[in-house]
């Protein structure tokens, strides 16, 4: 009876040990805000947003908005956002992801674009989730279809582990992100989930967790039928 007790203490000490987690910083917030915003509007975009075909095809997808480009002789990217997958029950917890990218040549200004991948296997979502990925090299990428009813057309889309979308300004278009290095980032994810909870086990639904109560927005996001507020026949 002894032992019993005391295995049940100690796997209630690592259950709580790994459940606690400080809280989510302001900036955490508005990265989960900004994401889902983000979403919403590349998949209700009638005419240039993600097709459906290619949305109830997608393994997981990565939002990051605001991904910041400053140039001047050697310029660079960087952008923080979130990651969720497909699980047995939906869309699972989302995790912080962070992208950057160097770039070199004579450039000069400064821009702000909106970016989303969407992931199509099991694969692609895989190398993402390793300690860092290099877009176009680690895991293959192309510029996805555009428009809810478009369809993957050309082979590189056809066949690509992630498809990009992507808007600057309000409009949309497409961007290079071939080069650009993907990983979770650690320190928010430890924010959310706990230091001890591993953001691959999270994002593949390895390890059960409970979202943000933040994350509520952009899960809701990610489940929404665009179709039946839109006047798009299913």
């Amino acid at each position: 009876m002894k032992a019993t007790s005391t295995i049940g203490v100690c796997a209630t000490a690592l259950l709580v040990g790994a459940t606690a987690h400080a809280a989510l910083k302001k900036s955490d917030t508005k990265i989960l805000n900004d994401s889902t915003t983000v979403l919403s509007d590349m998949r209700s975009a009638p005419d240039s947003g993600i097709p459906e075909d290619v949305w109830r095809k997608a393994e997981c997808v990565i939002v990051i908005p605001s991904l910041k480009k400053a140039a001047f002789i050697i310029g660079g990217e960087f952008g923080e956002g979130v990651m969720s997958c497909r699980q047995a029950k939906g869309w699972g917890a989302p995790i912080f992801m962070e992208m950057t990218k160097g770039s070199a040549g004579f450039q000069i200004g400064a821009q702000s674009t909106d970016l989303v991948l969407v992931v199509m296997n099991r694969e692609g979502a895989e190398k993402l989730l390793r300690n860092k990925v290099t877009l176009g090299a680690g895991a293959s990428v192309a510029a996805g279809p555009v428009g809810r009813t478009a369809h993957a057309a050309t082979d590189a889309q056809m066949t690509a582990e992630m498809l990009s979308y992507s808007r600057s300004k309000g409009m949309f278009a497409g961007v290079d992100v071939s080069g650009g290095s993907l990983r979770p980032d650690d320190s928010a994810n430890a924010r959310a989930y706990g230091a001890a909870i591993a953001a691959r086990d999270v994002a593949l639904g390895l390890t059960p967790v409970a979202a943000p109560r933040e994350a509520q927005a952009f899960t809701n996001a990610l489940g929404r039928d665009v179709r039946a507020t839109s006047g798009v026949k299913k």
